[in-house]
């Protein structure tokens, strides 16, 4: 009997998910690594925002240029380099904030490598995964982040008490060493003989509807692309691409103010200790995890078996995730225990998790050929949003703080979980006005 074959595109979007993981691992650790170090040396709020929104700086500065990298260099190589890069910079990065340049210089330069990341990952799927394996691929993939984010908050604050906050970049430089091997050692660039359709149809490329009733046929072999220039203007006036934008940037922003404060909430506004909590601080990033590869699989049932059109699924899973996640936001304040805060930021997070599967998936919807092009613009927006976010609820706290004398008072963390609240239900009566499931690029 032969031995069962393991096909080599499932290794690739198994080390592809592992990446997102380490890399969420980071940035979680992060913010847990210099809150503690930042409050036991009096850093103020504001300061704390600035610090944790650096990341985003450089984060949002290589989006475009990752692309480009990944499209001349190939996205196997561009990944790599952008390991080796923030990996390199944990292990040699002096975590004290009493000297700020070192902690903005390195947080920048970590952004700008891990900026390289998620275009290199989609160009290699693109290259390996046929189309109608793409859609849980990149689900698989996109759900690391919330795997490493809930790894991140089980794991570090543990190993912040017994070996102190510098042990959280050596742990991580370790990490992005380890899979730098494994994907120096495993990761190939496909023959193309061996997937002609995949290549044939290009990145997102699938039978969708069209307007006008046009149709994209890809015979083996063939090739239905023609060579003609991006369509920018088209692109950027585009509302259907802009529904995509707003949600992105909504998405975003509440999932950064949650990722980089939620350990600030939970030490200053309810008076925990991350380290008592156990394993209920990772449940709001577990339940993206499971919610985002539900969203997924729900969508794919709904468009194959022909219950919804793509329009109604993605607007459905898009307003479901918004509008319950915006409920759970507004309310999480209200709840002055550690079971109600965590049960409302799994439910804000895991909603926004299956949001994803109207928004995120949207942009190979309308724009297949254009896909890499439109994430681009939307991921951007995404990370303006961290920009935005994480450094507002930084400076809301120290008013808050100064109005307040401390921030143990639900008022103090009142605007800051409203704000994303009020973005999503905004958000999702514009995925709903302006969203199509419809190709609108040819």
């Amino acid at each position: 009997m032969g031995r069962l074959k393991f096909p080599k595109r499932y290794l690739i979007v198994i080390l592809t998910f592992i990446s997102t993981c380490v890399c969420y691992v980071e940035r979680v650790g992060f913010s847990i690594a210099y809150t503690v170090a930042a409050d036991a040396v009096g850093v103020n709020q504001s300061s704390k925002g600035t610090i944790l929104s650096t990341f985003y700086y450089g984060y949002a500065c290589s989006q475009v240029p990752g692309g480009w990298a990944a499209q001349k260099l190939g996205g196997r190589r561009v990944l790599l380099l952008s390991f080796v890069l923030w990996s390199l910079t944990c292990a040699l990065f002096p975590l004290d904030p009493n000297h700020v340049v070192p902690i903005v210089m390195a947080r920048l330069l970590v952004g700008v490598a891990q900026g390289f990341i998620f275009p290199s990952i989609h160009t290699v799927l693109a290259q390996w995964v046929p189309p109608h394996e793409r859609s849980r691929s990149v689900s698989l993939t996109t759900s690391g982040m919330y795997l490493g984010a809930a790894a991140g908050m089980l794991l570090l604050p543990s190993l912040v008490k017994y070996r102190g906050p510098q042990s959280v970049f050596l742990a991580e430089a370790t990490l992005g060493a380890m899979w730098s091997l494994l994907w120096l050692k495993y990761a190939s660039d496909p023959p193309r003989a061996e997937y002609p359709k995949a290549t044939a149809s290009g990145f997102g490329e699938s039978l969708l509807p069209m307007r006008g009733s046009q149709k994209v046929k890809v015979e083996n072999g063939g090739s239905s692309a023609k060579t003609s220039k991006i369509p920018w203007k088209r692109i950027l006036i585009s509302l259907p691409v802009w529904a995509i934008v707003v949600n992105n940037f909504t998405f975003h922003y509440a999932l950064y103010v949650l990722m980089n404060w939620l350990p600030t909430y939970f030490e200053l506004g309810l008076r925990l200790s991350l380290q008592d909590m156990g394993s209920s601080k990772m449940l709001p990033y577990l339940n993206m995890f499971i919610f985002s590869n539900i969203g997924g699989v729900v969508a794919d049932h709904l468009i194959t078996k022909r219950i919804l059109s793509v329009t109604k699924t993605r607007k459905f899973l898009n307003t479901v995730g918004f509008v319950v996640a915006s409920l759970a936001l507004m309310a999480l304040p209200m709840f002055r225990t550690s079971g109600g805060a965590v049960f409302c930021s799994s439910l804000a997070l895991g909603f926004l998790a299956l949001g994803r599967a109207g928004f995120a998936v949207n942009h190979m919807d309308v724009a297949p050929r254009y896909a890499g092009i439109v994430m681009g613009v939307s991921n951007t927006a995404g990370t303006l949003a961290g920009i935005i976010g994480v450094d507002l609820t930084g400076k809301l706290l120290e008013a808050a703080q100064t109005a307040n004398s401390d921030l143990s008072g639900a008022e103090s963390w009142r605007l800051v979980f409203f704000i994303p609240g009020m973005l999503c239900i905004i958000s999702s009566f514009v995925f709903l006005l302006f969203s199509t499931g419809e190709r609108i690029f040819d």
